[in-house]
């Protein structure tokens, strides 16, 4: 049964990889943040300062929205094909998070990307871009 366990799970690792359409110079992709637990996640989120959604000023988020929402960022950077949403639901408010194909700039993979933030049926958009660090972290560009 093991054998069948990670049998399929270096497919599956490969397909993330391949997904992301991301690489970087340090060697760390989709793959590397896949095995990196939810401490190395909460690490790479951190790394984002907030995010696009702490740029929207239409809402004040609870702090569990606020984390989906980040997750929802991270996600779409790291994984999700261009102009595919990411979508996330809080506590009467919800989110769509869509990251454009990646880009080169110098020896950095960046991506632009949106967050839209559904409250109370109006939609507010915020869009920003981020790059991958060499330790493998997204931050956004100011």
């Amino acid at each position: 049964m093991k054998t069948g366990l990670r049998g399929a799970f270096f497919p599956l690792l490969l397909a993330l990889a391949t997904v992301s359409g991301c690489t970087t110079t340090s060697g760390k992709g989709a793959a590397g943040a896949a095995v990196a637990g939810p401490k190395g996640a909460a690490l790479y989120i951190t790394a984002l300062q907030g995010g696009l959604i702490s740029r929207n000023t239409a809402t004040q988020l609870s702090k569990a929205d606020m984390q989906r929402a980040l997750e929802a960022e991270y996600r779409a950077l790291e994984a999700a094909p261009g102009g595919q949403p990411v979508v996330w639901e809080g506590k009467g408010v919800t989110g769509s998070v869509v990251a454009a194909a990646p880009y080169q700039v110098g020896s950095q993979n960046c991506r632009q990307y949106s967050h839209t933030l559904t409250l109370e049926g109006r939609d507010t958009v915020t869009r920003g871009a981020a790059c991958r660090n060499a330790d493998g972290a997204w931050a956004p560009l100011s």
